[in-house]
């Protein structure tokens, strides 16, 4: 299943799986061939699940039949209680009626002796807050089946492997110590999906893996800010390197992963110095760059056209000085993932940096995806003027 915006999420599956093993089903829902996933390595993915049938047509009375009889038939002689939730995205069905296949199942199961717990269905989909605090997919008894139709009209049904940990997300993000919204409040979430994208890239071109015996893999932010990228590369197994031009940040982030050390009980491998990223000199060895770079001022609405020229163009000037310092500093085939600001008007439509454009002129190559445009990567808030436009790139 696909989040908010879908295009971000197709991205990261498309960098880690490859875009050939993602196929896009419909707005909502993507088809992954691999032989393991895990949902909580995902920003970008509510919910995922093992596909158990397909049906050629999105006809409900059908899809019932199907679950009913699979369920029936493999839960008949189930030792314990069962609980049970069912989400149907795109069918021409109302909530009533995904209840009460839940129902009829009940009842089937009851007449062979089988207790099932079933909840109950004020939408035709669960959110993935009821499927996460339900535990849905994570042990034999606790499932939740994902009816999901494709665009073509054809359906898939699958069991839920499991939700997004949305309280560890939150935990993560309000219980660190240091917060600074003026800088920014980057979710965990996004610099989860951001890590995917930039060593997605890394692991094609390179043996060492995440999972290898080697090193584990550099993960370099130049502006750190309060280190929520750093966190995130920490959680996902790799060494964690920031800097920033602000000494108070860098005291926010030592704080910060001293607090995540404590909280998990581990040892982390994270180095941090205040320096500008315009001029800095790094330390080696770096394997991929990610980080949320100058955004500019906040808006509330829409700037002026003079004011949205000036801040264009001043972020558009210390970015491209910054990529031109780290380019000098790099090895070709090194990944970034960058986040970068984008303006919104009143229409709907985008501001973006001119630097976007051109930077093959600074020497970076833009990633081509299979399914998706780069250009789609954008992540705001129905509210937000300043969104993120996520830069996936490789030094040429």
């Amino acid at each position: 299943m696909l989040g908010r915006q879908p295009a971000i999420g197709i991205a990261e599956l498309e960098m880690v799986f490859g875009g050939n093993n993602v196929k896009v089903i419909s707005s909502q829902f993507a088809v992954v061939d691999c032989d393991f996933f895990d949902v909580q390595k995902f920003g970008g993915v509510p919910k995922a699940g093992k596909i158990i049938a397909e049906l050629p047509s999105n006809n409900w009375f059908q899809i019932s039949q199907k679950i009913v009889k699979h369920y029936t038939d493999q839960w008949s002689t189930f030792d314990g209680k069962i609980t049970l939730g069912i989400s149907a995205y795109g069918p021409n069905v109302n909530a009533r009626e995904v209840q009460k296949t839940g129902i009829i199942l009940k009842q089937k199961l009851k007449k062979t002796g089988v207790s099932l717990r079933l909840i109950p269905n004020t939408e035709p989909a669960l959110s993935s807050a009821t499927s996460h605090h339900n535990k849905l997919g994570l042990s034999q008894n606790k499932v939740e089946i994902i009816v999901a139709v494709a665009s073509n009209g054809k359906t898939i049904i699958a069991e839920s492997t499991g939700s997004q940990n949305i309280t560890a997300y939150a935990n993560r993000d309000q219980e660190r110590p240091k917060r600074d919204a003026f800088v920014g409040m980057l979710p965990p979430k996004l610099a989860q999906i951001m890590l995917n994208l930039a060593v997605g890239g890394y692991s094609k071109i390179s043996s060492k893996t995440p999972c290898s015996s080697e090193q584990p893999l550099v993960v370099l932010d130049p502006f750190c800010g309060t280190g929520v990228i750093l966190q995130e590369a920490l959680l996902m197994g790799y060494s964690a390197y920031g800097s920033d031009l602000s000494e108070k940040m860098i005291r926010y982030s030592r704080d910060n992963l001293n607090w995540l050390a404590d909280k998990y009980h581990a040892q982390f491998d994270w180095y941090l110095h205040e320096d500008d990223a315009l001029n800095a000199k790094w330390r080696q060895p770096i394997d991929v760059i990610v980080s949320e770079t100058y955004l500019g001022q906040p808006f509330s609405a829409p700037p002026s056209p003079a004011k949205l020229v000036e801040v264009r163009d001043n972020c558009n000037h210390i970015i491209t000085e910054f990529l031109k310092n780290l380019g000098s500093q790099i090895t070709p085939g090194t990944p970034l993932c960058i986040a970068v600001p984008a303006w919104r008007d009143k229409t709907g439509q985008f501001t973006h940096l001119p630097l976007i454009a051109t930077i093959a002129r600074l020497g970076y190559k833009p990633h081509e995806f299979t399914n998706i445009s780069q250009n789609d990567l954008l992540y705001y808030r129905a509210d937000q003027i300043v969104a993120r436009e996520l830069l996936v790139l490789t030094r040429m």
